[in-house]
């Protein structure tokens, strides 16, 4: 990290419309053991919620079945009235059976469902960014996306985004409203979706990497470890900075019940990695 380092785009706008800090919030971590009821502290879960607004996030993300529904509920209870440029982004099409159990169903029923619930349980009369959770196998996509495109035309939902997909699935998906995200799972050492990050890209849709930290596994990484140790910053810092500048229409959302680890992951936005960091980096993904 010095002064050959290249300067970071600091914000990112989502369907044309929506401006946002690039290091947001992901709310899945504010719930139970398996994603599954309520947290084991909830005022510092409030806290953590309180405290990402305080440090400038205005994007947070979601999904009707963290908790199920607990994470909606503590994102309304902590912000609501919400600030004026906050965005906060849901998902539906899992149901949950007990914790870490996540089968799909994004069948129109069941999206219906996920919709209404989110929209009262958030207190929203429109969700300004709404995620497809998973294409379901045993039901046709295309169902799926027409769903979501009559709730656009209702103006229940303002823009619509995908989750877990591939470049033919986007491509699809066009055909009945614009994808304005995408979001898989991606890291420093997880870039199995790097051709569709490329795309998004390429198309002016926003990536946004869901485990950009691969559940805490860049800890065992020793080219992070060793950039880290050498500039006095954690390995998760390293590992969300260099997300951040590998491509600027990535959208970052860590996770933490904590606000200790809440703020330590946004001041990760401002370290700038060297290019020989970043060349030391980029050839995790190699190995």
């Amino acid at each position: 990290m010095n002064n050959t380092a290249i300067s970071i785009e600091r914000t990112v706008t989502i369907g044309g419309d929506l401006t946002v800090n690039r290091m947001g919030y992901g709310a899945m971590r504010i719930t139970g053991k398996g994603i599954w009821g309520p947290p084991k502290d909830e005022d510092e879960a409030i806290r953590v919620l309180k405290r990402a607004v305080e440090l400038g996030v205005n994007f947070i993300d979601t999904a009707d079945s963290y908790g199920p529904f607990v994470s909606e509920e503590l994102i309304a209870q902590a912000l609501y009235p919400y600030l004026s440029d906050l965005v906060i982004a849901t998902k539906g099409g899992l149901e949950r059976t007990g914790p870490d159990e996540w089968p799909i169903d994004a069948s129109p029923g069941h999206l219906q469902r996920a919709l209404e619930g989110s929209l009262r349980r958030l207190k929203l009369e429109q969700i300004q960014l709404y995620q497809l959770h998973r294409i379901d196998k045993v039901v046709p996509a295309e169902k799926s996306f027409a769903f979501l495109q009559r709730a656009q035309e209702e103006g229940k939902i303002k823009h619509i985004g995908l989750s877990e997909v591939d470049v033919d699935a986007i491509k699809q998906a066009q055909e009945f409203f614009d994808v304005v995200s995408v979001q898989n799972m991606y890291s420093v050492d997880n870039r199995k979706w790097e051709h569709v990050l490329q795309y998004c890209k390429a198309h002016n849709i926003v990536f946004i990497p869901w485990f950009p930290l691969n559940a805490g596994n860049v800890s065992g990484q020793e080219k992070l470890k060793q950039i880290a140790e050498r500039d006095g910053v954690t390995v998760h810092q390293v590992a969300l900075s260099w997300l951040l500048g590998h491509s600027d229409n990535i959208l970052l959302i860590p996770g933490t019940s904590s606000v200790k680890h809440l703020e330590e992951n946004i001041a990760a936005g401002s370290i700038e990695l060297s290019d020989d960091d970043v060349r030391e980096l980029n050839s995790i993904a190699a190995q």
